[in-house]
């Protein structure tokens, strides 16, 4: 087997995340007690049990995915004897999930990740107004569709506006990201061609299109301050689908993430184009697992996130 890593992204979180981990496995509590005093906040707390709306505020559910991610992995290493530079070929993670994969390969610390998380969170989070922007999921568009369905909303919405292509997640799933007229308009679009389903989303901001300029050059700053590693195995950038190993350019991919596509498809058709036919998704869910099996139907994919999953693991 050629195996791979790969870390969820915001939507992923859930109360009682890393909850059973944390119990079962002291190499758990050292990451949820690195996390807790990197952002002098009891995030495992709200992790464990909740309240729901104050996860799911992006501030916090970066982080907390982070944290969930890593904890799984320093597991693996200390209970299974995973040897990422020996046993693994390449890393991934959607939108912040590259965070979590870059933390995992060694280029940031646990710590460094977290508040870098936070930065992004609160950035994101500032960067448009309440009730200004939105995001929309077309089900059963490919690419191209979605990129003309986006320009024509953006022509077309009252007054003009954003609507950018912001995920490309494969099987034919895109979600577009932007002004809200903009984007109500790609769904009355969308649906006029027949295409599948096409929903508005329920987010708090219009992640990952040019609004998000203000976001991106927090993040520039934010970045430039500390310090990047190499990553001890290749990590496959959002907005390269390529992997990156310089450290400059892993800084400049991390930016031009925020208001850039990601390109999951493309990432992980490359990563099995390299030869990858085994994927384990870290962390909390198992989105990334069914997309996996959607873009590469001849490569495995499975979730690992709790003490069973960790158990049930073949032999690394």
């Amino acid at each position: 087997m050629t195996r791979a890593l790969i870390f969820p992204g915001q939507g992923s979180q859930a109360v009682g995340m890393g909850k059973a981990l944390a119990e079962a496995h002291p190499a758990a509590r050292d990451v949820f007690a690195e996390v807790d005093a990197a952002l002098s906040q009891n995030l495992s707390r709200i992790m464990f049990e909740g309240p729901a709306e104050e996860l799911t505020l992006t501030a916090n559910a970066q982080p907390a995915l982070m944290a969930a991610s890593l904890a799984v992995l320093r597991v693996l290493e200390a209970e299974r004897g995973l040897d990422l530079s020996r046993d693994i070929a390449s890393v991934a993670g959607h939108s912040l999930g590259e965070y979590s994969a870059l933390a995992a390969a060694g280029t940031f610390s646990v710590a460094d990740a977290a508040k870098l998380l936070r930065i992004r969170g609160e950035a994101m989070q500032r960067a448009v107004a309440p009730g200004e922007g939105a995001m929309a999921a077309l089900i059963g568009a490919e690419l191209e569709a979605a990129r003309e369905i986006a320009a024509e909303a953006a022509e077309e919405a009252a007054g003009g506006g954003v609507c950018d292509v912001a995920n490309d997640n494969g099987a034919g799933q895109v979600v577009l990201s932007g002004h809200k007229a903009a984007v109500e308009r790609a769904v009355s679009i969308a649906q006029a061609r027949g295409i599948k389903r096409a929903v508005l989303l329920n987010v708090s901001a219009p992640f990952h299109c040019s609004l998000m300029g203000p976001a991106a050059d927090a993040m520039r700053e934010a970045l430039g301050a500390v310090r990047i590693a190499a990553p001890i195995i290749p990590v496959y950038a959002n907005v390269r689908a390529a992997p990156v190993t310089d450290p400059e350019a892993i800084r400049a991919a991390l930016v031009e993430q925020v208001t850039g596509t990601v390109r999951w498809r493309e990432c992980v058709a490359a990563m099995a184009g390299a030869g990858v036919d085994t994927f384990y998704e870290l962390g909390s869910g198992k989105v990334l697992t069914g997309l996996v099996k959607r873009i590469a139907p001849g490569a495995a994919a499975s979730p690992v996130g709790t003490p069973d999953d960790v158990a049930a693991l073949p032999t690394l």
